[in-house]
């Protein structure tokens, strides 16, 4: 055990240069995998190279050489990379077979209103309430509470301003759902789906002025 003991918060560097003279698994490779599968969930790259006493090339090593090992052996795992995170995961090919399993699969009902308040979050993050509203022109109070419900975005802070509103952003649950390592790699909005989000606002925003004025008005909203 290291006679110092190292502190949440230190960046990569400083953590590197702590763990040089410690003592390190003989398979680091095995000891990762380990932790990942009783983890169960992500783990933190600084927290692993803390805990095997590994430096970032050694714990990438570690890392690169589980993924060969799975992917050359035909096992049902493998490794997520999640932002600054590995997770163990099972192989897309054989979410059939578990879903199956499954009694009660968790599923998303998303609306194309959720869907567009999500994209809003994901491509503007972080971001307060107030600015997804002024973006789709509509109150967006149930959509965001049915992405947090679903746990694909959560409060990230405050912002520095009147009235300290909060902050959103997407969870590593998102990047999970959409198949992707990090929200960087998101491919980039095109302006047909700007213009397409734009118009689900506008027509939103007539349904719900025909509820408070009454069936019978006609309302004309240019697009």
């Amino acid at each position: 055990m290291q006679e110092e003991e190292i502190k949440a918060g230190q960046d990569t560097e400083e953590i590197t240069e702590q763990v040089k003279e410690a003592k390190k698994p003989e398979h680091p490779e095995a000891a990762l995998e380990a932790i990942l599968f009783a983890y169960g969930n992500s783990v933190q790259k600084d927290r692993l190279m803390e805990t095997l006493s590994l430096t970032e090339e050694e714990l990438e090593e570690a890392v690169k050489k589980l993924e060969e090992d799975y992917a050359s052996s035909g096992r049902g795992i493998t490794i997520t990379r999640l932002e600054d995170s590995y997770q163990l995961g099972t192989k897309s090919d054989y979410y059939e077979p578990l879903i199956r399993l499954a009694k009660n699969p968790r599923r998303y009902t998303l609306t194309d209103t959720v869907i567009e308040t999500l994209s809003i979050i994901a491509y503007k993050q972080p971001v307060t309430k107030a600015e997804i509203e002024k973006i789709r022109g509509v109150s967006s109070d149930h959509a965001v509470n049915r992405l947090i419900e679903y746990d694909l975005i959560e409060e990230v802070g405050r912002l520095d301003a009147p009235g300290k509103p909060l902050l959103f952003g997407t969870t590593e649950q998102f990047l999970r759902a959409f198949g992707v390592s990090s929200i960087s790699d998101l491919p980039e909005m095109s302006e047909d789906l700007k213009e397409e989000l734009k118009e689900q606002a506008i027509i939103e925003a007539s349904e719900e002025l025909a509820v408070k004025t009454g069936e019978d008005e006609n309302i004309t909203v240019e697009v």
